[in-house]
């Protein structure tokens, strides 16, 4: 099996979603599978043996003393150690550490996340069936899965999940409370929660149960004529029939173009990623080269099989978080010219990797190649400098973006041609006569930075959240047309569904006024008014409507969505200009 993923960075949101990563040499390829093999059964004198064949060879003569040296370790500390040695987190630590002197993908991973990663990949897990964020004081439920175990017994927005089994989780994160609520098919667990109006804790005895995991989290017509599918949850077995029958519905709504919203999406699968392309390229149209180990000694090039391919105007939206196979896809889209890419340059992950299985049910990802465009550019960002945490919290701080158009454009002129981003890797000039560079991602043709969220929002977020539990729960005097009762799901909330008045909005003002903890001033609020807006309205139908109706509210208000929305003249504009072969200059 072949993935096309990062590492996701740490997210104050847990969706249940999962992370892969990998690269190799020969000589610690041998060690790192032996190492596995006797992972947490290493006894007080066992060694490895039978790595070598005994031959001069200079390879075998490296795995020899590499095998001389770990011995020797593990015998001093056997016999010298004052306390109990943990051989098994022992003989993972050291996987992983010699996994890290590769490359950032490239990882050993034991028995829990091995599991988890082929969950994901199967795009279903057993659980109960809920989304659940990280706050201040603890884990909370934002939403629930329709007809899923937690929404079948009456969980909901709001509810604070204090214990898991018995075990106290209010100091836990939220990927603690993840792990802990999934398990075996029809297994029970019990959740004790903690809901605003009810004085003592409610307790939930649930039994876990097949749990779908989407690629696409959102479809709807955004605007008359113009369909959005939010393809951010991976890619895996299910995303391009899933993106397949988005598409045949919104078509059936009206849908004349489209955007693809890629951000945030961590990658996932390599065919998947070559399907979802092939929804929009002709049959034959290269959408990837793979070169590099073992079966990519000799460049493997992945074609177009869309033997109908959608000829719609198309925008794709992506950001600094899209990586991997989201990259893959944006590539082949901006190489052949049949699309915009809008929003911010990728992650720049552009290294594949083969997934190996070991015993005890534990696995690794190595890298075996490098990924390449269309037209030849490599998508990987340098990871020379060593440092994890720069790789995976900014990009290179010399990169020079593309101007930011701003305002309306005049839709009659020609599209201009893509303001080079010099990387580390050379330009190529792709369809219609663009020129990109490798070794850094994706670089859009329309730049538009998201927004940075100060402190004093993310407080107001904080508190908004806080008061919609209220809200909600129908506590507030004078608001109790808010309290929602049942969770309606599959509805797009309307204009006139839970307005934001300034009753609302005064309430609010009261309520940080009572909780100092939030830090927020009411004359905050009033500076901040249209987000604060956003956010309480955002709240409001999630608790009413589920999670998917709330993010729908942040969309129609998204910079980068209202970008692409202009951009989709543009879109077509190319990818006539492509299909005829005419070149913009």
């Amino acid at each position: 099996m072949e993935v096309a993923r990062q590492l996701e960075p740490p997210s104050s949101e847990y969706k249940g979603g999962g992370w892969v990563t990998k690269k190799f040499t020969v000589t610690a390829a041998a060690v790192i599978i032996v190492a596995a093999i006797f992972g947490g059964t290493i006894g007080t004198t066992q060694k490895f043996s039978g790595l070598t064949s005994g031959t001069t060879n200079p390879s075998n003569r490296v795995v020899q003393d590499i095998e001389e040296d770990y011995n020797e370790a593990i015998s001093t500390i056997i016999s010298n150690y004052s306390g109990d040695v943990d051989h098994e987190k022992a003989t993972q630590a050291a996987i992983q550490g010699m996994l890290s002197t590769l490359d950032p993908h490239s990882s050993y991973l034991p028995y829990t996340e091995f599991k988890k990663m082929k969950e994901d990949h199967d795009s279903r897990f057993f659980g109960i069936g809920v989304t659940i964020v990280q706050h201040r004081d603890g884990v909370y439920i934002q939403s629930t899965v329709e007809n899923a175990p937690a929404a079948r017994l009456g969980l909901r927005y709001g509810d604070k999940i204090v214990e898991v089994d018995g075990k106290d989780s209010r100091e836990w994160s939220s990927e603690q409370v993840s792990k802990n609520v999934r398990g075996g098919l029809g297994e029970p667990v019990r959740i004790k929660v903690e809901r605003a109006g009810h004085p003592a804790p409610l307790y939930f005895t649930i039994v876990r149960d097949a749990v779908p995991l989407p690629s696409i989290r959102n479809a709807y017509m955004i605007r008359p004529g113009t369909g959005y599918i939010g393809l951010t949850g991976g890619f895996q077995r299910s995303s391009d029939d899933e993106l397949s029958k988005a598409m045949k519905r919104l078509q059936e709504q009206g849908m004349r173009q489209l955007i693809l919203d890629l951000r945030g999406n961590p990658g996932g699968l390599l065919e998947q990623a070559i399907d979802v392309a092939s929804e929009f390229l002709p049959r034959g149209e290269t959408i990837v080269s793979v070169k590099g180990r073992t079966e990519y000694s000799e460049p493997t090039v992945y074609k177009s099989t869309g033997s109908n391919p959608a000829t719609l105007p198309l925008v794709v939206l992506i950001n600094r978080n899209s990586a991997s196979a989201s990259e893959i896809v944006a590539g082949a889209i901006q190489d052949h010219g049949r699309g915009l890419i809008v929003g911010e340059t990728s992650f720049g992950k552009g290294l594949v990797q083969r997934i190996f299985s070991l015993p005890f049910n534990t696995g690794l990802t190595l890298t075996t190649a490098r990924y390449y465009t269309p037209y030849g550019r490599s998508l990987q960002r340098d990871y020379s400098s060593g440092s994890l945490y720069d790789y995976y919290t900014r990009h290179n701080p010399d990169e020079t973006p593309p101007p930011a158009v701003n305002g309306p454009r005049n839709l009659e002129a020609p599209l201009p041609l893509a303001t080079p981003t010099p990387h580390s890797g050379p330009g190529v000039q792709t369809a219609v006569g663009r020129v990109f560079y490798g070794g850094g991602g994706i670089t859009p043709d329309i730049e538009v930075k998201e927004l940075a969220n100060t402190t004093t929002r993310l407080r107001i977020a904080e508190a908004a959240f806080h008061f919609t539990r209220q809200l909600a729960a129908g506590l507030l005097p004078g608001l109790e047309s808010y309290k929602v009762e049942k969770v309606q799901y599959g509805k797009t909330a309307k204009q006139g569904d839970f307005p934001i008045t300034e009753r609302v909005l005064e309430a609010f003002r009261n309520f940080v006024r009572t909780q100092p903890d939030f830090q927020v001033l009411p004359s905050q609020i009033d500076e901040e008014l249209d987000f604060t807006k956003l956010r309480l309205r955002q709240e409001i139908i999630t608790a009413s409507f589920s999670n998917d109706a709330g993010a729908r509210v942040l969309l129609d208000s998204d910079m980068q969505v209202l970008r692409a929305l202009e951009a989709l003249p543009d879109a077509k504009r190319l990818a006539d200009n492509a299909r005829n072969g005419v070149w913009q200059g």
